[in-house]
């Protein structure tokens, strides 16, 4: 998947090159992200198979989509719709360099996936999970439209908020592969 590129006021999201393996890395190595994503810090050889797996797996067999996010042409994250069974539907995945937070790019990023998960994708409902801890995502989710409808145990014991938001939620405007859309938004790495 992953053919369209999308575009907010500032950013553009578009499918991963080959060439972005080392920003890549360097975002998932950091720990203020990576605490946050998925099972949490992983080692740099397994980050590395990571982004390998984007062009082996995903992109070749149509997994899901995912994109690296530019700012003015320069790396400043990663982006992700998915289908995850966890949260049953689809859920939003989004991670930003630390040079980047507190510029509003996170909700650029949440709105532009959850607008191409209604216009493009069709969905009625679109998921992000969030850490308890994770204030600043919890909050951005919050504004956008996300509400928290459970939680669920992880199998470490620890807990994660399951957000959801719906279509019907008032939309924003943004251009999707240069076709000025509505959409509406949410995000947070889970």
């Amino acid at each position: 998947m992953t053919a369209l590129a999308l575009h907010t006021a500032r950013l553009r999201l578009e499918p991963y090159t080959p060439d972005d393996e080392e920003e890549f890395v360097a975002l998932f190595q950091d720990t203020r992200v990576s605490r946050w994503m998925g099972e949490g810090p992983m080692t740099e050889a397994e980050d590395r198979a990571l982004f390998g797996r984007i062009f082996s797996k995903v992109y070749a067999q149509g997994l899901f989509d995912v994109w690296a996010v530019r700012h003015e042409g320069r790396f400043v994250g990663h982006a992700e719709i998915k289908p995850s069974p966890d949260v049953g539907g689809h859920e939003i995945v989004y991670a930003l360099v630390a040079a980047a937070w507190g510029q509003g790019f996170g909700t650029e990023i949440a709105r532009a996936l959850t607008g191409y998960g209604f216009d493009t994708l069709g969905l009625t409902e679109v998921h992000a999970t969030v850490a308890p801890g994770n204030a600043a995502s919890l909050a951005l989710l919050g504004r956008i439209g996300f509400r928290q409808v459970r939680d669920m145990m992880e199998e470490d014991g620890s807990t994660t908020r399951v957000l959801t938001r719906s279509a019907a939620f008032d939309a924003a405007d943004i251009t999707i592969a240069g076709t000025a859309r509505d959409a509406a938004g949410a995000g947070q790495p889970r």
